[in-house]
């Protein structure tokens, strides 16, 4: 037997010295091994309310329970998540919602956890005589995911058959909103509402995305500027806002290059898919002034174009020529005639999550001459052309199209040609996403034998901007951190590849400390 940990779920929180804020992080445990399917149960305290309202003596000492119960859950907010004597690895996590007269039923829609196709598996259970609405999951105890709930208090009768109660529960989703006793929350996609927001104890911490950084409130970090431009998008026939992130102190609007400037003077580079949502919704702009202050990540620039809406993104996101050529052809061009941008691809990355990850994927791969490095963040390698807009394909039938391209079976991929360098591509896949795992193997696998380096990052959660959100700010690290690996090759200095963090099959499912590394002498 190996005496390596596994690659696939493991973390290194060591990492270089140096790194402010880091040194409180907890030391997670590796639990990897450990079942992650979500699973019925009941928890403890509603196990043991259940029997204390079963012995109350009136109704008034029923009463006086549940009060005892609500006051309880809000000073510690839901869900509920407590240990299981059975089950040291995972935790019984109880999701609460008040009903009063009028609830007939309340559904939850848990990324991760709910089966959109089965939703009255996701419906509370109602506690009788009370107003208690709960609905218990035996979790695994790195967990991290959102959610919303809804009541549903239409009136008429409930339907029987299941394919109209489905009908009615599908329905009933356009109404959700965030849990009212859980006050940690992110911003909706599309919609103007919150999601809540949960991590269980062994999740992967996230030092960058909160309202405070390493004991210091955010208002005390370096400001950058966050301005939104209008574009004339000639690839797409249409005009696109970009939003565009400056680091504190950047000077704008220089000349492309002063006489014999050095790239190294000048900004590392995000494109990012999806702006509006990044920049317009989720802050970005605090999570990337963070990293700076930290000294994790060099003074960088963000180009995000907006995604518009549902509708224009299906047709313009994916593996799309067109697309690509706005980023890499108008975008990049356009903002380096006014910044200070490198024009290395190597310092250059491209991110992007579900078809905007499939748009970043394609993007690195056809451009490597732009974009040096990828970061695909539970990419839609269901995507392939000729796909409806809309349109999903099947995700658990044969190679994904994009793993055929790169294998060379189509014409495009110009990985090695004419001396530019492949790029380095990061994944990062939900345990909970389908056969997501299944294709960015099979695609790493492809991309392993071309000669990119590839790395992939396995985590407890879903499709969720509450997981992407922490692991893009690892990725950065990564990927164009200040913290090169005394192994790099000497006088590599920081950016891409420079360590052996780029070169490990898998990043670690603990992460948020952007720091996983492999180890020495493991495969």
């Amino acid at each position: 037997m190996s005496d390596c940990p596994p690659l696939e779920g493991r973390t290194d929180t060591g990492g270089p010295a140096g790194l402010a804020g880091l040194t409180d992080l907890p030391d997670l445990p590796d639990l990897t091994h450990l079942d992650a399917t979500p699973r019925p149960v009941t928890g403890p305290r509603i196990a043991r309310l259940a029997r204390q309202l079963q012995g109350a003596r009136d109704a008034a000492a029923r009463d006086a329970l549940t009060e005892a119960f609500w006051a309880e859950a809000a000073r510690t907010g839901t869900p509920l998540v407590e240990e299981l004597d059975d089950a040291p690895g995972h935790r019984a996590v109880t999701f609460l919602w008040r009903g009063h007269r009028a609830t007939r039923r309340v559904l939850l829609l848990a990324r991760g956890i709910t089966d959109r196709d089965r939703l009255a598996d996701s419906l509370l259970h109602h506690l009788p005589g009370t107003d208690i609405w709960y609905l218990g999951h035996r979790l695994r105890a790195d967990h991290r995911g959102s959610y919303r709930m809804v009541a549903d208090i239409s009136a008429g009768a409930v339907p029987a058959d299941p394919v109209l109660l489905q009908r009615r529960l599908l329905a009933l989703r356009a109404h959700a909103g965030a849990d009212p006793l859980n006050q940690d929350r992110i911003p909706a996609r599309w919609r103007d509402a919150q999601d809540s927001v949960f991590a269980l104890p062994a999740a992967p911490p996230q030092p960058w995305t909160g309202s405070r950084h390493s004991g210091v409130p955010r208002g005390d970090i370096p400001r950058g500027t966050v301005e939104r431009h209008a574009l004339a998008a000639g690839a797409l026939g249409a005009e696109r806002d970009v939003w565009v992130y400056l680091p504190p102190d950047a000077v704008p609007y220089r000349p492309a290059r002063e006489p014999g400037e050095q790239d190294g003077h000048r900004l590392p580079l995000l494109v990012l898919c999806d702006g509006d949502m990044w920049f317009g919704r989720l802050g970005l702009r605090d999570t990337v002034d963070a990293l700076i202050a930290d000294g994790v990540l060099p003074p960088l620039a963000v180009l995000a174009p907006d995604a518009v809406g549902t509708a224009t993104r299906r047709l313009e996101l994916g593996g799309r020529e067109s697309y690509v050529s706005f980023l890499a052809d108008e975008v990049v061009p356009w903002a380096s005639a006014r910044w200070p941008l490198t024009g290395r691809a190597e310092r250059t990355v491209v991110a992007g999550q579900g078809l905007g990850g499939m748009t970043a994927l394609y993007a690195g791969l056809t451009r490597p001459e732009r974009f040096g490095a990828v970061v695909a963040q539970s990419p839609s390698l269901w995507w392939r052309p000729g796909l409806e807009p809309g349109a999903v394909a099947p995700d658990a039938v044969g190679t994904p199209w994009l793993a055929t391209l790169a294998a060379g079976l189509r014409d495009g991929l110009p990985s090695g040609r004419d001396g530019v360098r492949g790029a380095v591509v990061h994944f990062d896949v939900g345990l909970h996403e389908g056969a997501l795992a299944e294709h960015t193997e099979a695609l790493r696998a492809v991309l392993r034998a071309r000669g990119h380096r590839v790395t992939r990052n396995v985590h407890n959660g879903g499709h969720d901007y509450a997981c992407w959100w922490g692991f893009l700010a690892d990725a950065l690290v990564k990927l164009v951190g200040t913290g090169a690996d005394a192994s790099a090759d000497p006088g590599a200095g920081p950016g891409i590849g420079t360590g052996p963090a780029l070169d490990v099959d898998a990043a670690g499912s603990q992460g948020g400390t952007g720091l996983t590394r492999s180890s020495a002498g493991c495969p």
